[in-house]
Parts: C-alpha cells; sequence; structure tokens
C-alpha cells in the first residue's frame, strides 16, 4: 500500500438534501444521477473515479499535475455542462409540477486539494483513497464559505504552483479562508465564486 501525491476533486452538488425534501421521489431519483454522470463525462484532464458519494463525485488523479489554467479550465467545463443539463432537465421534465425547483435550489461547488502521500487501496473494482489529506478534502467540504457556488483550492494544491490563482481566474478575485479540525489542524485555501460565469 504505497502512498502516492495525489490531486484530489471534488464537485459537490450544493443543495442536494433541501431538493430531496421538496421535490418528489421519482424526479429527485432522475436529476441527481442525471447531473452526477454530466459531470463524470465533463471530465477533460484524465481524472479517474474514487467514489460516487451521494451528491459527490471523488476523483484523483496521480502523477504529473494539470496546469493550473487547465484545472481551472476543467472546473468551468463542469460548471458549464452542470447548467447546460439543467436547461435540458427543464424541459424534459416540464410536466413535473417541481421541475422550477431544480435552478433555484441545486448549484455546484468544486473541491481542489493536493496530498503528497495518499493511498490507493482496491476494493472490489474500484480504488479507496486512504490517508490524511482526503480527510482534509473532505473537511474542506465543510466550510463558511457564504456562497453555494465555488471553486475552492487548497493552499496545499496551490503550493505546487508558481503563480496564483487570480492570475488564471479572469472573472473575479480569489477570497482567502480556512477550516481547522482538531485532528489535522488550519487548513487553508482560496475560493473564487462560480456564478459570475451564467449568462445574465
Amino acid at each position: 500500500m504505497k502512498p502516492f501525491p495525489t490531486l484530489i476533486c471534488i464537485p459537490d452538488i450544493s443543495g442536494f438534501t433541501e431538493f430531496m425534501s421538496k421535490v418528489d421521489f421519482d424526479l429527485g431519483s432522475r436529476v441527481i444521477p442525471s447531473l452526477l454522470n454530466k459531470i463524470i463525462y465533463s471530465n477533460q484532464i484524465g481524472l479517474k473515479i474514487s467514489e460516487i458519494e451521494g451528491d459527490a463525485v471523488l476523483f484523483y488523479k496521480q502523477g504529473k499535475l494539470p496546469s493550473l489554467e487547465r484545472l481551472i479550465d476543467q472546473c468551468k467545463s463542469f460548471y458549464n455542462e452542470f447548467y447546460r443539463h439543467i436547461e435540458e432537465l427543464l424541459e424534459k421534465e416540464r410536466v413535473s409540477e417541481n421541475v422550477t425547483q431544480i435552478p433555484k435550489i441545486l448549484g455546484l461547488k468544486i473541491i481542489l486539494h493536493f496530498g503528497e502521500e495518499i493511498a490507493h487501496v482496491t476494493v472490489g473494482k474500484h480504488i479507496k483513497l486512504m490517508g490524511e489529506d482526503i480527510i482534509a478534502a473532505h473537511r474542506l467540504l465543510k466550510n463558511d464559505v457564504p456562497l453555494n457556488e465555488y471553486i475552492l483550492i487548497s493552499d496545499k494544491l496551490l503550493d505546487q504552483y508558481d503563480g496564483n490563482i487570480d492570475e488564471k481566474v479572469g472573472w473575479t478575485q480569489s477570497v482567502r479562508g480556512s477550516v481547522t479540525s482538531e485532528h489535522i489542524g488550519k487548513v487553508g485555501f482560496s475560493y473564487v465564486p462560480l456564478s459570475p460565469l451564467l449568462p445574465s
């Protein structure tokens, strides 16, 4: 069980619990899996899937990191395809009285982190990721960012690049933040809102 340097990417559908509580089960059971599938098939940088976590996909990538610019572009692609699919769902599911709740409640946040020593354990046909930085990545999902849609990049990942996030993001400026855990301490990050990318 040799550990490897690993990029961690977690696109997470925000508003999942509220959505499932407000719409009928049949609609919810079609919408959420179809959005997760759209995220999976929007992968353009060779990310591999470790797990589907209810309302999120745990992607990972070993070896050479993509450039920061390409990583940001991948996040933009996830977001644009997510909303393109929502438009398709609004048209397809228009007979449902709850369909208008989809864009009002659901959104997308993307967590990006890096671990120097993440173990890859085979369980059945899947790779289970293990290590402190997997815990840190999931802790980053539980933050105080006052937005429902954003890209969050940990300091540990940003340290792998020479430039900074603001040089690669053309639509807004990043904001600093951090989370603290009893077991992993303080984890710093920068985040940028995704909503400015939506057509006005």
